[in-house]
């Protein structure tokens, strides 16, 4: 049999593959909520006890509602930010651009509720920036345990997501398009709305549906800023409901969880009519045109640097300015001299207490090179899914952002139970293998759609001009299509090192 007729299958066996190991979380969370008690109580039944508590209960509406704000007003922020960024340091001259990136990034390695405290540190109440704006105004406009605050503190906290996503799509573009449209008498921004952007749709609506959807599970930012002013988002809806039993109700937590994963299906359905004729977004022909960067001028330059500037202070300044200010200091807050309360014990304690070092150990090689192997393992999903209009691309749209409804909480009780109850997967569970699979599923939606946006820019004419010459299909991934989407690969690994160093409920689970 020839390797073009095995081509197909391979596609189907990868997508399957993917499918099952998608599918086993999900069903057990489906399965999980049907029951009165826990899988594996002795004396368990089915029951829609769960659903009908949840669907009685007043506070589920109310964070709901809230939930729905949050994601959306998530979605309005970092979308438009993260493009914005994209185009200034991939497209243009900007000056200091190979320098910006790695600052852009930062938020993206740390995780929501350090994030979180860091503002706390910085701009709360009692934060370093609020008491210095105090002394010299009088009183500070702002508060960050608010609704719209929290809104704004986790749209700008995914604004590297969506940088990530648009950029890995905008290295490869040629730039005829956007000199012509200079040619013509566009302005830069003119440029980059009407020119730029469109042609990368893909990265755009693939990094919007996600982030929508982190919207609906995200848990740290809620319940470090929410929690003190009683705003209720559904992951911290959870996270009470056992508070009010007394015990893990596991039942009601699934219940909820699988409303999450209902929201899902019209996400994937409207990225899917988005996108469904995913050919004329292809950017990278067989034509070798030329890549060159914009030129700003001087006003664009301080308009665009200024832009960076402002975000950067927000966004990376504050949260980390208070996170290391807290390591360095045993008390802070209003009246407290900080040259008083310098100290290095909390360093010392990291490197005194065994489970912390080894923690960090594990962490560096779940992030460098269990990040390696899960881009590898998304880079074969993605291909098995490259160009496939059947049935098997269908599955696929539609499991890779299941893993993502799952709240943490709920994404770590459910490979606990895996790695506990199913008989091959019992030796795993004390390793590192096991956290790696945890995260392999949970960074699907990450690494792969990163991949596949990249993959939607590469034209069909070259993997076809490859098929003439004789190449067979794997010669034409190897050979042509591999090499155009190194800056998703790069996309995706970052994203994965930074979901592995930073999201820490799979493995306090497991």
């Amino acid at each position: 049999m020839s390797l073009a007729n095995d081509a197909p299958r391979f596609r189907a066996g990868v997508i399957l593959a993917l499918f099952v190991m998608v599918a086993a979380p999900a069903l057990l969370v489906i399965y999980q909520s049907v029951l009165d008690a826990p899988f594996f109580d002795d004396n368990v039944r089915f029951s829609l006890d769960a659903f009908r508590f949840v669907l009685t209960d007043p506070e589920f509406y109310r964070a709901l509602w809230t939930t729905t704000l949050y994601a959306f007003g998530m979605v309005v922020v970092a979308v438009p930010l993260g493009g914005l960024l994209a185009f200034l340091i991939t497209r243009t001259d900007l000056k200091g651009r190979t320098w910006l990136e790695p600052l852009v990034l930062v938020p993206m390695f740390l995780s929501s509720i350090v994030l979180a405290f860091g503002y706390t540190v910085s701009v709360g109440p009692s934060g370093f920036v609020t008491i210095a704006f105090k002394s010299l105004f009088g009183a500070a406009p702002w508060s960050i345990y608010t609704l719209p605050g929290i809104i704004l503190i986790g749209g700008l906290s995914h604004v590297p997501t969506v940088y990530l996503y648009v950029a890995s799509a905008m290295r490869r573009l040629p730039s005829d398009l956007e000199e012509a449209a200079r040619t013509a008498g566009a302005g830069i921004w003119r440029v980059s709305l009407d020119v730029t952007l469109p042609m990368v749709l893909p990265a755009l609506v693939f990094s919007a549906a996600l982030n929508l959807l982190l919207g609906f599970e995200t848990f740290g930012i809620p319940l470090v800023l929410g929690d003190p002013n009683g705003i209720l988002v559904l992951t911290t809806y959870i996270y009470k409901v056992n508070t009010i039993f007394g015990a893990p109700t596991y039942q009601v937590m699934a219940a909820v969880t699988v409303f999450l994963i209902l929201i899902t299906l019209p996400l994937v359905f409207i990225q899917r009519r988005l996108l469904r004729h995913a050919r004329r977004f292809a950017a990278v022909g067989g034509k070798g045109a030329r890549t060159n960067l914009l030129r700003l001028g001087s006003t664009g330059q301080a308009v665009a640097l200024g832009l960076i500037g402002l975000w950067l202070l927000v966004s990376v300044f504050f949260p980390v300015g208070g996170i290391v200010l807290r390591a360095f200091v045993e008390n802070w807050g209003e009246g407290v001299r900080l040259t008083e309360q310098l100290t290095l014990a909390n360093f010392k304690a990291v490197f005194e207490i065994p489970s912390l070092s080894r923690g960090i150990l594990n962490t560096i090689l779940l992030a460098g090179v269990g990040g390696a192997i899960a881009v590898a393992f998304y880079l074969l999903v993605g291909l098995a899914g490259h160009r496939n209009r059947g049935r098997s691309g269908t599955l696929l749209d539609y499991s890779v952002l299941i893993p993502r409804a799952l709240p943490g909480l709920i994404v770590g009780l459910t490979f606990f139970w895996l790695f506990l109850f199913v008989p091959f997967l019992i030796p795993l569970r004390a390793t590192l293998i096991s956290l790696l699979i945890a995260y392999i599923i949970v960074g699907l939606s990450y690494g792969l759609r990163i991949i596949q946006s990249t993959l939607l820019q590469v034209a069909p004419e070259l993997e076809e001009s490859a098929r003439i010459t004789g190449a067979s299909v794997y010669r034409s991934w190897r050979d042509v299509v591999i090499p155009l989407v190194r800056p998703g690969l790069a996309g995706a690994w970052a994203m994965i090192m930074s979901s592995c160093s930073c999201a820490n409920t799979p493995p306090a689970s497991i």
